[in-house]
């Protein structure tokens, strides 16, 4: 559950966004297998194209100017339920989910959402929950978490059941995470999402009363982290994991000691019953639009101003395209994977230090909507392979930024294209990451120009695309591989590109699969022009010469 309330200087408008975390889809709709890239293996960059290239003439100008904050492992990462804890397949050694996550690099992981406060147990002592909906997590079960972080090198943040409240069974939850998991605990978060506890059209309904308000809240935050503390002293605390201002305030401005980061929680279409677009409601066409980057720089605004009048980092602990149940058709459009590059992306720039999308180890027929993995085993059983979603194809692809700083980059033209730039090893690598959310299915395509600083050039691209932007589990994965001599492009300006080491002749004219045939590549004037397929997102890794 979401409590959202709009605050600008003060609190405009209030919206319950029902939370993906605990509910399961009923539309039946399922997740093809995405494949990892095509076979057999190209050793070029090769696009296709869902017709003739079309669309506007772009200019995306990359430069080495820094402009503040970097991309770190920690920016792309993933949220689970607090009860999948306790799943044996948090194991390497019981199915592939390690695999999928070190192909996000090292991902922040981070466990809680609605189960943390309304269906998890812990218990260190072997005994039994009072009610049957419960799931126990244990030592053992962090234990196992440990051997999944070795692996992939994630940094991990842990919710503390505050549901029902019991500061000492909650102090021993978090020092055995202390003790098990060592350097690889970032944050204790105590409770989740507790401006929404008087809620009741959630999982398990409300766990507080009418009462409960912030300053109880902070109340029964104070004795539960100096319960922690007197455990193990130095426990890093993380909150309030809400989206409210307000509680972010009472968080900062409460007793509590080692506060670590403002966990922010917020999704980008909560309006579920909204069938407006452009809008907030969950409609694949939404995700794309230009007001989803103006709805995320409001928001995300409001933790991040939070954040810094009290002199902390602000990590988006759980967030996701759409937190309504029913919306597995959005969640599997080729538009959530765009959204999912170009919305991390986006929001590290503003300053976000930590992100995790929301997920869950559920089933990918009739399971949680936005999640980035799934089960491929039928509703109710359980296999060992799971499967990745468009939307962390998208996230895949900004693996080779990470570790860099954002550059200035602009956009000139191509109608809905964004593009950002860091650069790398001390100046000798500049990585571009350029989002075409133009319906391949209605341009084809657009020709791009990349005009990179003096002696760069691109050593690499890869690319995730579909055929539009609303194809259903059929994102397509171009892997990275260098640019062949000469690349599609009918474009203006094409004959500029004749400096290329292939002297293709320019033509418009396209091949019998509708892609143009114009050469383009790597001019004399330092410049690159290709056609980039609409739908699509591309990373051009570039060197310095």
């Amino acid at each position: 559950m979401n409590l959202i309330r709009s605050i600008q200087g003060g609190v405009v408008a209030l919206a319950l966004v029902l939370s993906g975390c605990s509910w399961f889809d009923s539309d039946d709709s399922s997740s093809s297998s995405q494949s990892p890239e095509p076979s057999p293996t190209p050793t070029e960059f090769e696009q296709s194209f869902a017709g003739v290239v079309s669309g506007d003439d772009a200019v995306v100008t990359a430069s080495i100017d820094k402009t503040g904050p970097g991309l770190t492992a920690d920016n792309v990462g993933i949220s689970f339920e607090a009860t999948d804890l306790a799943d044996p397949r948090l194991d390497p050694s019981q199915s592939n989910l390690d695999e999928q996550l070190k192909s996000l690099g090292s991902p922040a992981l981070r466990f809680g959402g609605n189960a943390l406060d309304r269906r998890t147990f812990w218990t260190s002592k072997g005994e039994k929950p009072k009610h049957v909906e419960k799931v126990t997590v244990t030592p053992n079960d962090l234990k196992r978490l440990k051997k999944l972080v070795d692996v992939t090198g994630s940094s991990v943040t842990i919710g503390i059941p505050l549901g029902t409240y019991d500061p000492k069974r909650g102090a021993d939850m978090a020092a055995h995470a202390v003790d098990i998991l060592g350097d690889s605990l970032v944050g204790l978060a105590i409770g989740n999402e507790p401006n929404g506890y008087t809620v009741k059209d959630v999982p398990s309904g409300a766990v507080r009363g009418k009462g409960w308000n912030k300053d109880k809240y902070v109340e029964q935050l104070e004795v539960y982290a100096k319960a922690i503390h007197a455990k193990r002293p130095d426990a890093p605390i993380i909150g309030p994991d809400v989206y409210d201002g307000a509680w972010m305030e009472a968080f900062a401005g409460s007793g509590v000691e080692h506060k670590k980061a403002i966990s922010q929680h917020w999704y980008q279409l909560y309006e579920c019953d909204s069938s407006q677009v452009p809008g907030r409601g969950p409609q694949a066409s939404n995700l794309i639009d230009p007001l989803a980057k103006k709805a995320a720089k409001k928001n995300l605004g409001i933790g991040k101003s939070k954040a810094d009048a009290a002199d902390l980092p602000l990590w988006l602990e759980e967030t996701g395209p759409t937190s309504c149940p029913g919306t597995n058709d959005t969640s599997l459009t080729n538009a959530s994977a765009l959204w999912a590059a170009d919305y991390t992306m986006y929001a590290a720039t503003l300053g976000v230090e930590r992100m995790a999308m929301h997920s869950m180890l559920g089933a990918c027929n009739g399971g949680a909507p936005m999640s980035l993995i799934c089960d491929p085993a039928d509703h109710g059983d359980r296999s060992n392979a799971f499967q990745v979603r468009p939307n962390m194809l998208g996230l895949r692809l900004l693996v080779p930024s990470v570790g860099g700083h954002f550059t200035k980059t602009s956009v000139s033209g191509g109608g809905n294209m964004s593009a950002y730039t860091v650069v790398k090893n001390d100046g000798k690598t500049l990585v571009t990451t350029v989002i075409n959310a133009n319906d391949a299915a209605s341009v084809g395509g657009n020709p791009v120009t990349l005009a990179m600083p003096s002696r760069f050039s691109v050593s690499s691209a890869s690319q995730v695309y579909g055929a539009s932007n609303d194809v259903k589990s059929a994102t397509q994965v171009v892997p990275a591989n260098p640019l062949p001599d000469s690349v599609p492009f009918s474009g203006d300006g094409a004959s500029a590109s004749s400096g290329a080491s292939s002297g293709a002749p320019a033509s418009s004219s396209p091949d019998a699969s509708g892609a143009p045939v114009a050469s383009g590549g790597m001019g004399d004037d330092g410049k690159l022009r290709i056609d980039l397929a609409g739908s699509s997102v591309t990373v051009f890794v570039m060197s310095k010469r």
